[in-house]
């Protein structure tokens, strides 16, 4: 019997400098609103993780994304740790006229690795609701909360195949600044 092969999916590391970039105005369609952080928010933040990224590419890479329990264990995680910047993290949720209940439907969180430098953390928005603004209006938010509380550099990671994610950091301001590969044995 011959061993699954292990794969490695090529990824870009991307960076922003706060200290240049300058919130831009924003046109989101009707309907959609943005929550800052609570502790409240965190199952809605996981759900919103999974069902972004369960079929894609980044659920293959990340298989935690692919599963509801582990990105909730992945979200207490992230608001736990020492450098969890809660002003940067941030829950898109759709409510359409006359809705009694609004839908979550983006996720932002962002980590400070030192006093002016942050990581944001998996920017997921459910395929529903994707090409209306909703990504980008996240990423603003983020970046905003992060210039706030005194980060000039934030950098992020992403798949290169996810080619509409790669474009959407770029036309907010992010450069690649380098390649790495990240192995994937699917016997794992």
């Amino acid at each position: 019997m011959r061993a699954p092969s292990v794969r490695y999916f090529k990824r870009f590391q991307m960076e922003i400098d706060l200290r240049r970039w300058r919130r831009p105005a924003l046109a989101v369609r009707p309907g959609y609103r943005f929550r800052s952080w609570s502790d409240e928010l965190l199952d809605a933040h996981a759900e919103v993780k999974y069902l972004s990224f369960r079929h894609e590419l980044d659920g293959v890479v990340f298989p935690c994304l692919a599963d509801l329990l582990s990105c909730q264990r992945l979200m207490q995680e992230i608001s736990e740790r020492d450098g969890f910047v809660p002003e940067a993290t941030w829950l898109a949720l759709y409510a359409p006229a006359g809705a009694r209940r609004a839908e979550p439907c983006g996720t932002i969180q962002a980590i400070r690795v030192d006093r002016h430098r942050a990581n944001i953390q998996n920017v997921g928005v459910t395929p529903d609701h994707r090409g209306r603004g909703v990504g980008t209006a996240l990423l603003a938010a983020s970046l905003s909360g992060l210039q706030q509380v005194g980060v000039a550099r934030v950098a992020l990671e992403v798949t290169a195949q996810n080619h509409i994610a790669v474009a959407l950091y770029r036309q907010v301001g992010f450069h690649v600044i380098k390649t790495v590969y990240k192995a994937h044995d699917p016997a794992d």
